[in-house]
């Protein structure tokens, strides 16, 4: 095989981007060749663009083709662990689009499914091909940073105006989403924060439940956690901060780093904290520190384009995966347990009580008030992450 032919399963806002990288051939050796989807203007508008691809409007129909290698899943996210289990069985290559799922135990079914087969399998986790978090992730990897004792992220420049909910019916709904800004925008963080810093043990967490917007899920979020050396951190997160920050500090036993702006910055103690403590008898002092400006190279690849070629590098090279899509229920796991949390006002110990989780959600679902009207508009994502 010289080349992967591709077919894309839902054309919302990120199947039809990642279709036009594939139709205009920015991903190396990757082809579009299929577009899938059950609403019939879309199928129609995919056509008009793409007036050599084949179409369907059922993904099982799409799975038997023998002309497609590889899909990419990129339906509301209740679908992912499902239609990623359908293409496996069917020998197909996977990427889903984030988060793994909704809720871990029906992505625990996916990894297993994964797990015990040689298709290639990785989840659309672009942010892990970020130069500040994956040179982030190596300092600490190597010890630089000493055990980590504390972690603060505040990404609140995730701004959705009402119209952006207003856009889909199934949008910000526990029936059709699953979840607000923890299943939609953070997945990203919540994957980077335990790529980089580990697991934490139990979380306790408050969820506000439209809060500025017109909506019944959580639209702003402020969560603790602990880790099993004592470590802690706080995650901050919302939908409606205008201007928003990005803003991500871990210190550690050797200084601290922080990431904001477009920059490192690593403020290096010379010898560790745990010694200074020992050693030093002057009563007030602080271990001498240098103020050090991390450089960093560019990824030549955009960040989606950059998770696809290297998908499709490891199905024709056996390329190791960026993001693995196995590793997507970590990030899942942080995001339920926060709220379950919230939906209990009680710490969650990890892992989590996964049917607890399930019959809890079950009841937003039932309980919901919501009413939408049913529409579909397909936005431009491009300056999004």
């Amino acid at each position: 095989m010289e080349q992967v032919r591709i077919g894309v399963i839902g054309f919302g806002n990120m199947g039809s981007n990642h279709a036009k990288s594939l139709y205009e051939g920015k991903v190396k050796n990757g082809k579009l060749v299929a577009v899938c989807d059950i609403n019939e203007e879309k199928l129609k508008k995919s056509k008009e663009l793409y007036s050599d691809i084949v179409c369907y409007d059922n993904h099982n129909d799409m799975l038997e083709d023998s002309n497609i290698d590889a899909v990419i899943v990129a339906t509301p996210h209740y679908d992912h662990p499902s239609i990623a289990i359908d293409a496996l069985k069917a020998n197909k290559h996977v990427v889903i689009e984030k988060p793994a799922g909704v809720y871990t135990k029906a992505v625990r079914e996916m990894n297993e499914v994964g797990n015990n087969t040689d298709r290639v399998f990785a989840i659309m986790y672009n942010q892990r091909t970020d130069p500040y978090y994956s040179k982030v992730k190596e300092l600490i990897d190597a010890g630089e940073l000493g055990e980590i004792r504390r972690v603060n992220w505040i990404i609140t420049d995730w701004y959705r105006p009402q119209s952006y909910y207003n856009s889909g019916g199934w949008r910000a709904t526990w029936a059709g989403e699953g979840g607000g800004v923890l299943l939609n925008q953070d997945p990203h963080q919540l994957d980077i924060w335990q790529w980089i810093c580990g697991m934490p043990t139990r979380i306790r967490a408050f969820c506000h439940f439209g809060k500025m917007h017109d909506i019944e899920v959580e639209d702003d979020v402020t969560a603790y956690a602990e880790y099993a050396n004592g470590a802690t951190g706080v995650f901050v997160t919302s939908t409606s901060d205008a201007p928003g920050t990005n803003r991500l500090e871990i210190s550690g036993d050797q200084g601290k780093i922080v990431v904001e702006d477009g920059k490192i910055t690593f403020w290096r103690l010379r010898v560790s904290e745990r010694e200074f403590n020992a050693t030093f008898t002057g009563g007030f002092g602080n271990p001498e520190c240098w103020k050090c400006e991390i450089n960093v190279k560019p990824n030549p690849l955009q960040q989606h384009v950059a998770i696809l070629t290297n998908f499709v590098d490891a199905i024709l090279n056996g390329k190791e995966l960026i993001a693995p899509a196995v590793e997507g229920i970590r990030g899942l796991t942080i995001s339920n347990a926060m709220h379950l949390s919230a939906w209990t006002d009680d710490w969650v110990n990890l892992p989590i009580d996964e049917d607890l989780y399930y019959s809890k959600l079950q009841e937003k679902i039932k309980n919901s008030t919501i009413v939408k009207e049913t529409k579909s508009v397909t936005l431009d994502v491009d300056g999004t992450f």
